[in-house]
């Protein structure tokens, strides 16, 4: 347990600070010259969803077919829960 706080001080200490424009989440560009996501939601959320809430347009346009998916696992592994808690009944 000592170790594992030893090395999550120590990783911590290491991250740039709070709000640091530096850091490779804040630029426009990756590395190879292609833009980064966050980039190209914040310029096209509204453009191709006409939505102001740029959390929504990820959650609900971008993300659609992914939210659903998990929506359905989600749905079947409860009614699995429910038959195999509520069992066979013998007569």
């Amino acid at each position: 347990m000592a170790g594992f706080f030893i090395s999550m001080v120590s990783v911590v200490r290491d991250l740039p600070p709070r709000g640091d424009l530096d850091v490779p989440l804040h630029r426009e560009q990756s590395e190879v010259g292609s833009p980064t996501a966050g980039t190209h939601y914040i310029q096209n959320s509204y453009k191709d969803a006409g939505t102001d809430n740029i959390v929504t347009v990820v959650l609900a346009d971008y993300r659609g077919f992914d939210t659903f998916g998990e929506t359905v696992v989600v749905f079947a592994a409860g009614i699995a829960c429910l038959l195999i808690l509520r069992g066979r009944r013998e007569s």
